[in-house]
């Protein structure tokens, strides 16, 4: 008995250093929303702890590049909005990749008053846009290439609604589950939502990324992040997001009930996590194939230079593993 103690005593000291040497932080892009929704809940409901990681949360925001906290190890892993950052990190030969694509289509709308002639990316050319720095240097350039926008037609988007509100004829980027809520209760009309990947743009979004220094000492680690978080997701959509919920409203308390449930509703109608490749491999997959076509698409537009190893870009050895919500393959 006493051997047996023991050796009970020691798996459990052994536990508890692992879990204590196991602290992960973990940046967002944005101030929390429904579109974190599952890392929140991950963290909420234990599934991170249940993995042995002690994950703290950053949110991001308009003053906020967690890019460069990335790239200075002030984080261990940050969400990259888009497939353009994970390509800059290749162009740029900077050594950090995406390991998770949440994301199957990216959630990012224009958006503008009905009534307007303002109905569809067509309509839009020549318009007034109102789109921040990152847009432009993200999926805009698809605009471009697709719709013959120009760079004339952008004006600075300052994540307030009240320019758009006092103009009917504005037009301004947004976000699925936010903006279209926010300008019905303030401005009681529903507006024009046009979602850009419903006009072709292929590209993963609120992809995970993590250095190479990481992936190549600390896989396991890496491993266990992606599954509790694929797992908080899963949770979060199915299950009950009440947990994950009260973390956010803490975090951002601009955030309500309503605008919760409106920003799941939206993740789940459009398929935003679970559609793609998702819908074979799980949340999180990534599929060389869809990195090489949005590759392509890109040095057609003139973006990227022809050649480029877009390996460096990415790893699937961490998805395509459908983790479900109880956390098994």
């Amino acid at each position: 008995m006493t051997r047996w103690l023991a050796a009970m005593i020691c798996v459990l000291l052994l536990s508890a250093t692992a879990r204590a040497e196991d602290k992960v932080t973990f940046g967002l892009d944005w101030k929390a929303e429904a579109e974190y929704g599952g890392y929140y809940q991950a963290l909420a409901t234990g599934i991170y702890a249940k993995h042995g990681l002690d994950v703290t949360i950053r949110q991001g925001g308009p003053q906020v590049n967690h890019t460069q906290l990335l790239l200075a190890g002030r984080l261990d892993f940050n969400i990259t909005g888009n497939g353009f950052l994970a390509l800059n990190f290749v162009k740029e030969n900077i050594p950090f990749k995406a390991v998770a694509a949440m994301f199957q289509k990216d959630p990012a709308v224009l958006i503008a008053h009905p009534g307007q002639g303002n109905d569809n990316f067509a309509e839009l050319k020549g318009k007034p846009i109102m789109i921040s720095g990152d847009t432009r240097v993200g999926w805009w350039n698809f605009l471009k290439a697709k719709y013959g926008y120009s760079d004339s037609q952008i004006r600075p988007y300052t994540f307030n609604l009240a320019p758009f509100l006092a103009d009917p004829h504005a037009i301004q980027q947004g976000y699925l589950g936010s903006e279209p809520f926010s300008i019905k209760q303030q401005a009681h009309f529903d507006p024009v939502v046009m979602l850009i990947a419903d006009a072709g743009f292929k590209g993963y979004a609120s992809l995970i990324a993590a250095s190479d220094k990481m992936i190549q000492q600390k896989p396991d680690l890496v491993q266990r992040f992606i599954d509790a978080s694929i797992e908080g997701w899963y949770s979060y959509l199915n299950g009950d997001p009440t947990p994950g919920n009260t973390l956010i409203k803490k975090a951002n308390p601009e955030m309500t009930d309503a605008l919760l449930a409106y920003g799941i509703k939206s993740l789940k109608d459009h398929g935003i996590l679970t559609s793609g490749d998702a819908a074979k491999q799980g949340i999180g997959a990534m599929t060389a194939q869809r990195w090489a076509d949005f590759y392509k698409a890109t040095t057609e537009e003139g973006l990227y230079p022809k050649g480029m190893d877009i390996t460096k870009a990415y790893t699937t050895q961490f998805v395509n593993k459908k983790v479900g919500m109880d956390g098994q393959h």
